[in-house]
């Protein structure tokens, strides 16, 4: 089902500026901050605003058709959910992120759920460190 068959069955409204969002989501490689989202929407309908991008990401985020990832800095970024599970490396002192396979932390979730009887939410983690280049 799509973004906006989901939105419908669950009855909320597809109005101009959450279509706008989705493509945005859709249409950007990465990831992209709700800033960056709003500067995109107010270029095509001026009388938006910063609420209603914020309450819309929060919505898809619900639903879990987006992710939200904080990598670093102030502010967090989103993805589409549709594009490939993924987590970050994010180096504390370049900023370099490293983008890594979600089976990498496969091990890691069987241990919690075994050790620890707790089934983690690791849809999309950022862990901080430092890269090759800054080590040292």
């Amino acid at each position: 089902m799509s973004c906006f068959e989901t939105l419908k069955a669950k009855g909320y409204r597809m109005t101009a500026e959450r279509r706008a969002i989705l493509e945005i989501l859709h249409s950007t490689d990465g990831h992209i901050t709700a800033d960056r989202i709003y500067h995109q929407v107010r270029a095509k309908f001026p009388k938006a605003n910063k609420s209603t991008v914020y309450r819309t990401l929060e919505l898809l985020k619900g639903l879990n058709l987006v992710a939200e990832t904080n990598l670093g800095g102030n502010s967090v970024c989103y993805h589409h959910i549709e594009q490939s599970h993924h987590h970050h490396l994010v180096c504390q002192k370049c900023g370099r992120v490293y983008d890594v396979d979600a089976a990498v932390f496969a091990p890691l979730q069987e241990l919690l759920i075994k050790k620890y009887q707790f089934v983690p939410d690791i849809r999309h983690l950022a862990i901080f460190g430092y890269c090759p280049k800054c080590q040292g």
